[in-house]
């Protein structure tokens, strides 16, 4: 007889899945920034790539709050995410657009993160872990906070259309 599936065990598979996309999350980050040509840009990706680390590291208190090991599981999502950044950056490598082209690729991500973060919080306090629940609004704010920058860089960098440098 298979065994029944709780919300607890829900919350911990979720937790494996945020765990190895946070790690990836770093990775593209720091690639992203090298990637970027604002100067502002680069210095947001290095900033969020240094707080994902930390990120990573609330996780890993996440695990021990609910007294199990600290265990990566394949996120398909972030897989998928983190492979259109590649294509993404082949494609639009060394053009006016490829900043913007990142923090497209960049906000995926974060919405990804932004979604998980907010469930896990509130099953973390349904399940009565309000430690945990505190380390998961702490990384979602910061996600948000992100989010918000990304979108106030995407609105402040120039873009010469080519239609409009060929009048």
């Amino acid at each position: 007889m298979a065994k029944i599936k709780t919300l607890e065990d829900a919350f911990h598979e979720t937790l494996k899945d945020v765990f190895y996309a946070e790690k990836q999350s770093v990775r593209a980050l720091k690639k992203s920034a090298k990637a970027a040509q604002s100067n502002e840009l680069k210095q947001a990706f290095q900033t969020h790539a240094d707080e994902s680390q930390t990120q990573v590291e609330r996780l890993e208190q996440v695990f021990e709050i609910i007294g199990r090991s600290a265990r990566a599981k394949t996120c398909e999502a972030m897989q998928g995410l983190t492979a259109e950044m590649e294509e993404d950056l082949e494609d639009f490598g060394g053009t006016d657009a490829a900043d913007q082209v990142l923090i497209g690729c960049a906000q995926a991500m974060e919405h990804y993160e932004i979604a998980r973060y907010g469930l896990l919080k509130t099953w973390a306090t349904k399940l009565g872990y309000d430690d945990a629940a505190a380390l998961l609004d702490q990384t979602l704010q910061e996600e948000k906070k992100t989010d918000e920058l990304l979108s106030e860089i995407a609105g402040g960098l120039d873009y010469a259309r080519p239609e409009a440098a060929a009048a």
